[in-house]
């Protein structure tokens, strides 16, 4: 005969919300304030509900009858000789891997996370679509990231991108809440202005961000300001075309007040010529965005080539005598593939198989 208990299914106990945790405890019959003291336990890093030391052990056992807890495992950690950027390989319950970077800076310590197990935008500078998307991440694997990358790394992490492996919009509903619960004033207590998000411009879901107004940083995958250019860089151009990106964009910033960046990936001979930057800041103008110019990274698997030197600064003359605000982002942890668009998941063969 089957066990009773093989038959629950267990539920993520972490990536329920305060009031969520709170209704599930009430209905096992547990006061308010024990809610409480679970989220904060949850939010420590532990792998085991024994761990609960504060907590009745016949509580503990009632939690792990019906839940479970996601803990990564590090299958690898490399550390930049150059910046001491950290990147971490995550081995997650399933099997599957995930990267996720900590950057120190002067203003705090920030880390990139992935939002999914590989991503399906097929982008072509960009190594994280490699073999395309395998599955969402759950709001507590996200959350996970942050955790035990502080606990590990020994870093106060207070700035988070969601800028890793995959496109954060196409798993909407985790998330915002994952955002939701970093937020949390009893759990990491990281603010909105402090996060970044950043998309490839899928539209009615930018549309559907603005309605929340959380107030982070929405940042967005431009890379070409015309469609035959962007279409051959980034296959979604066929489904959100420069003007319908855009135009989300517009209403993003009515919505919610907060300045857009765009992210423009440098690629010699592709996107890079004085026509495209015109034609850039023939977009822009009038929108106060902020365009982020970014070094091509080389991935071993593409042909594309990051713009010289000379290329770039002409570029960005002709954005600035344009009034277009411009930046260009800094290189962190190049000694290890930590740059934008290096993040990957081809260990999972190398690393997690025999390691988890």
């Amino acid at each position: 005969m089957q066990d009773e208990t093989s038959l629950i299914e267990k539920c993520d106990i972490k990536s329920l919300l305060p009031n969520e945790l709170e209704s599930r405890l009430s209905d096992m019959g547990q006061p308010a304030y024990r809610s409480k003291q679970v989220f904060k336990w949850l939010s420590s890093g532990i792998c085991s509900f024994d761990e609960m030391l504060n907590i009745p052990k016949s509580l503990r056992s009632e939690l792990d009858k019906y839940f479970f807890l996601t803990s990564p495992s590090v299958v690898r950690k490399q550390v930049s000789k150059i910046d001491g950027t950290i990147k971490y390989l995550w081995g997650l319950n399933d099997g599957n891997c995930i990267e996720s970077v900590v950057m120190k800076y002067a203003h705090g310590n920030t880390i990139c996370v992935s939002s999914q197990v590989g991503c399906a935008m097929g982008c072509a500078f960009c190594a994280s679509t490699i073999g395309g998307k395998i599955r969402n991440l759950l709001p507590s694997e996200i959350l996970d990231q942050v955790i035990f990358s502080q606990i590990d790394s020994g870093y106060n992490i207070s700035n988070i991108v969601l800028m890793g492996i995959g496109e954060p919009l196409d798993n909407f509903d985790n998330v915002i809440k994952f955002l939701r619960l970093v937020n949390c004033k009893d759990g990491l207590n990281i603010g909105m202005r402090h996060i970044s998000l950043s998309t490839c411009g899928l539209a009615e879901k930018v549309d559907k961000l603005a309605e929340l107004n959380l107030q982070l940083t929405l940042s967005v995958s431009l890379h070409a300001p015309d469609d035959d250019t962007r279409t051959k860089i980034m296959p979604v151009n066929k489904a959100y075309n420069v003007d319908k990106v855009l135009d989300s964009c517009r209403r993003y910033f009515l919505k919610t007040g907060r300045r857009i960046s765009f992210e423009y990936a440098m690629i010699k001979d592709v996107n890079d010529t004085p026509y495209h930057a015109r034609l850039l800041s023939q977009k822009l103008s009038g929108s106060g965005s902020h365009v982020n110019l970014i070094s091509l990274n080389e991935v071993k698997e593409s042909q594309l080539h990051p713009s010289t030197p000379d290329t770039v600064r002409r570029f960005i003359e002709i954005l600035r005598n344009h009034n277009i605000n411009v930046t260009i982002r800094r290189k962190l942890g190049p000694d290890i593939d930590a740059s934008c668009g290096q993040l990957r998941r081809n260990e999972i063969g190398a690393f997690c198989d025999s390691n988890i």
